[in-house]
């Protein structure tokens, strides 16, 4: 599988982990995403692929858009994908959003809802005609330059992001007000325009993210000093918010891991997206 990826220019870089291309036969056929602490947006150019969010299934011929997601979500994926797409900060798809990120909480929507379809269908013809990865990252990259947007309240919802990611999501939400100098109840709305979930919310998916990370699945996994370290309060604590956030116990998450580095070692894909079948 192809995956070629780079960092914005600025100021893209601030709202932008990175943009990727993927070209391919998937690892399996379907792959579970846990939530993190991030967005995604794709541009499809192959077969349509299938999310399933929760109970609800639907198809995506031209791309889809997350906002920050709290749950798992399920990807089924054709013999054969091809996509370019971003990695976005939290915050970083509200400057591109036609409505507030949280309608869209944990229900994917296609590109053509987000940005019309005559746009959508130019842009994917540009990006078919390209003459390589890199040129249809630098193409992706125009489109999103072009569409960036003032967006109120931005500035605060991403310093206060910058807080809970420095403290992998280790911190008081009330301080978090008192700092930013805004009552709760205004940063927990801004939050939930632009990211689409609350301060305490995002805190909890980088907690989350940080411990699974630490996580080596080839060695032995001490999970009570894991757990400790984290800042749960204790094992069933982190036993449970493993639960909401993957559908999986954390010892049937590493072996889902520990399936994955076995059958496909080095694979592009691996580090986050699970085997779903």
């Amino acid at each position: 599988m192809q995956y070629v990826s780079r960092v914005p220019r600025p100021p893209l870089d601030g709202l932008i982990d990175d943009l990727y291309y993927l070209e391919g036969a998937p690892p399996y056929a379907r792959l579970t995403l846990p939530p993190m602490p991030a967005a995604l947006l794709i541009v499809n150019l192959g077969a349509p692929f299938r999310i399933r969010a929760g109970t609800e299934t639907a198809e995506y011929a031209d791309g889809c858009v997350v906002t920050m997601p709290t749950r798992a979500l399920d990807f089924g994926y054709p013999p054969w994908t091809r996509s370019v797409g971003v990695h976005v900060k939290p915050w970083g798809l509200a400057p591109f959003l036609p409505m507030p990120a949280a309608e869209l909480c944990d229900r994917p929507v296609t590109m053509e809802q987000v940005w019309g379809r005559a746009a959508v269908a130019g842009l994917r013809d540009r990006l078919a005609a390209a003459g390589g990865p890199h040129e249809m990252l630098t193409l992706l990259e125009e489109e999103l330059a072009r569409r960036l947007c003032e967006t109120a309240g931005l500035g605060l919802v991403r310093r206060t992001c910058s807080v809970i990611a420095a403290a992998g999501g280790a911190v008081a939400i009330g301080d978090l007000s008192v700092a930013a100098g805004v009552s709760s109840t205004h940063l927990a709305q801004r939050f939930k325009e632009l990211i689409g979930v609350t301060p305490k919310r995002l805190a909890r998916a980088h907690r989350f993210a940080a411990t699974v990370f630490a996580i080596d699945p080839a060695g032995p996994i001490d999970w009570g000093g894991l757990a400790g370290d984290a800042g749960y309060f204790d094992q069933a604590h982190f036993g449970h918010e493993f639960r909401a956030f993957t559908g999986l116990t954390p010892t049937r998450y590493v072996e889902v891991r520990r399936r994955f580095l076995r059958e496909h070692p080095g694979h592009a894909l691996d580090g986050w997206p699970l085997p779903a079948d």
